[in-house]
């Protein structure tokens, strides 16, 4: 069985179709990048799968289970954790208690979810930073924060949304260990990035979205020498300077 699978899945917004149809599955252990160009229909695909948004056609299951018609609290208490494009902690709580907010999702007595709040911040490089306002963080620390809050609901299956964008190379690369760690660590993940490097190294599997459609499917390789991705999104210079796996 999946873990995650949705049929016909759809969405739109007057006449934008931003989700068309569909067809995803990822299977318990499995990383897959969600890749397109702007506007392709990425995020209001999380949207769907999180709870955020009711799509007006389509199905999607979770661990055999239909997610339609349920909150996003209640899918997050099932296992399915999210993190989003723009970064917005509590600034004047300090590092642990926001994570806290995510732990207490999980268990609501305050010593348990401290207890795993801290053991989160340690794993995401923030243990020096736990007691400091959110407020004063770099980005690539907020990135963190954002990951950790998820992660402290401890999620099976983890959807990331650009978590790299707006990082330098160093952080990319840390950010990048850290999620292969956290993937080790038993957590299925759904990721949406624009860095095709990044994506490449993680993705055991890619599915494409160009307006709304999904137009590939396929292991990193075949997506990185697909003729539609190419012309879609990647362009002609990413084939020349790809990295090889």
């Amino acid at each position: 069985m999946n873990l995650l699978e949705t049929r016909g899945l759809s969405k739109h917004f007057g006449g934008v179709h931003a989700v068309a149809g569909l067809d995803l599955t990822l299977a318990e252990g499995e990383v897959v990048g969600l890749i397109g160009p702007n506007g392709a229909g990425k995020t209001t695909a999380f949207n769907l799968l999180s709870g955020f948004l009711a799509p007006d056609a389509g199905e999607i299951r979770f661990r055999g289970r239909s997610l339609l018609g349920l909150k996003p609290h209640t899918i997050c208490r099932l296992g399915l954790a999210r993190t989003f494009q723009i970064v917005r902690p509590f600034p004047r709580l300090s590092v642990l208690d926001n994570v806290m907010v995510g732990a207490l999702g999980r268990h609501p007595a305050a010593a348990r979810a401290r207890e795993l709040a801290r053991a989160v911040v340690e794993r995401v490089g923030l243990g020096a930073k736990a007691a400091q306002p959110a407020a004063g963080l770099t980005l690539a620390e907020r990135k963190r924060l954002e990951l950790a809050r998820a992660l402290a609901t401890e999620p099976a299956l983890l959807l990331l949304d650009e978590v790299m964008a707006g990082l330098n190379p160093t952080e990319i690369a840390t950010l990048v260990a850290l999620i292969g760690d956290i993937h080790r660590g038993g957590v299925s993940i759904l990721l949406i990035e624009h860095n095709m490097r990044a994506v490449m190294a993680l993705s055991h599997r890619i599915v494409v979205l160009n307006f709304g459609e999904q137009v590939a499917e396929g292991p990193p390789d075949a997506i990185a020498n697909h003729p539609r991705v190419i012309e879609a999104y990647l362009g002609e210079e990413y084939v020349h300077t790809a990295p090889s796996r």
